[in-house]
């Protein structure tokens, strides 16, 4: 029962680093998008190129693995009973954190959508800069776990 488990945790394990890297490409690409999407105008064919590429990348990659992220660690976390553990407690309040940065660009993404981005090309660059922050300190937590 003791490989079983272990193999499935592998397999779980193995997913959720692929969905992880999937979503973390997407949150360090959007903002840089927004970026470059607040040097054009409404109604202009670079805008309309920017939007179309800002919904591919949240419809067809960041949103479906986000959420493989989330099914996958709470799985994990439930086969490994890692609720208890202090490391993971702040590990879930940090992706809670990223998933809200995630949700954020995606309204972001509806103000340009519809032609109403009121934010600078310097507020997207320093949000650009959330994800890192963030990652580093979840992968810091799931390797070390400090405590």
């Amino acid at each position: 029962m003791q490989a079983l488990l272990l193999d499935h945790y592998l397999v779980l394990k193995a997913l959720h680093v692929i969905a992880v890297i999937a979503w973390m490409s997407g949150m360090f690409y959007l903002p840089r998008l927004f970026v470059y999407h607040t040097q054009t105008r409404p109604g202009d064919a670079d805008y309309e190129r920017f939007v179309l590429m800002e919904r591919r990348l949240l419809r067809v990659i960041m949103n479906p693995a986000m959420t493989l992220v989330w099914i996958l660690g709470l799985t994990m976390a439930w086969l490994m009973d890692w609720w208890p553990a202090h490391w993971f407690q702040l590990k879930l309040v940090l992706v809670a954190g990223m998933t809200w940065v995630h949700h954020s660009y995606a309204l972001w993404f509806k103000a340009f959508a519809k032609g109403r981005n009121k934010r600078s090309e310097r507020f997207f660059r320093l949000w650009n800069e959330a994800p890192t922050l963030l990652m580093i300190a979840i992968v810091i937590l799931a390797i070390v776990k400090p405590f």
